[in-house]
């Protein structure tokens, strides 16, 4: 089937729009957006980038999905290609760091930046943002939990995130480029320590 050559360079545009978008609220937040800015960086009119939005809003939350699928690409689906267990969950947590480490966005990672930005307000773009990080606790939490032997797959969790987001937050604050082998040491330990428990308590169990 022949595909409209229109419809092509509208979705071509939208996607050009939408990384251009991500990439400056992963340093100025998603308020640092506008509509004339997008068309006057991107040389589109701003009647063609408010015909793919509508509103500021829209313009927000189509940012935040776009920001979305690129994490899934990168940092999920490496990870999901592997069996469950400890190596699925060391592919994850390293395509996490490696994700902010080369600045896929330039701020670091786009959600941590916007997290910041709308965490005690109310509203659609903070419920979408709020719903991707359950989402990606879920995830770690589930890939934890696959893990032989973890006893407490949340608190593991919530320690290696934190790690992460640390890591990230020292490199863009500080411009700390050690910041991510601390959080790959500590990492590291942390299941060192996850998985000698676990065999302690295998061996009481005998």
């Amino acid at each position: 089937m022949k595909v409209d050559g229109r419809v092509e360079r509208g979705e071509q545009t939208r996607r050009q729009i939408l990384r251009r978008a991500a990439e400056i609220a992963s340093v100025e937040g998603l308020e640092g957006l506008s509509i004339g800015r997008l068309a006057a960086e991107l040389e589109i009119s701003k009647s063609g980038v408010f015909a793919h939005f509508g509103s500021k809003e829209e313009l927000q939350l189509s940012t935040v999905r776009a920001a979305a699928k690129i994490f899934v690409t990168l940092v999920l689906e490496p990870a999901q290609a592997l069996p469950p267990g400890l190596a699925r969950l060391e592919r994850l947590l390293d395509g996490w760091l490696a994700y902010s480490e080369n600045r896929t966005f330039p701020g670091g990672c786009f959600f941590y930046a916007v997290q910041a930005e709308f965490d005690a307000r109310h509203g659609r773009v903070r419920d979408a943002i709020a719903d991707y990080g359950r989402r990606w606790n879920e995830v770690v939490r589930d890939t934890v939990a696959e893990v032989s032997g973890v006893d407490d797959p949340e608190q593991l969790t919530f320690e290696l995130i934190a790690f992460l987001e640390m890591a990230n937050a020292q490199s863009v604050l500080h411009d700390d480029p050690a910041a991510y082998r601390r959080a790959r040491v500590a990492v590291r330990n942390r299941l060192a320590e996850a998985a000698q428990a676990a065999g302690a308590g295998a061996s009481a169990r005998r």
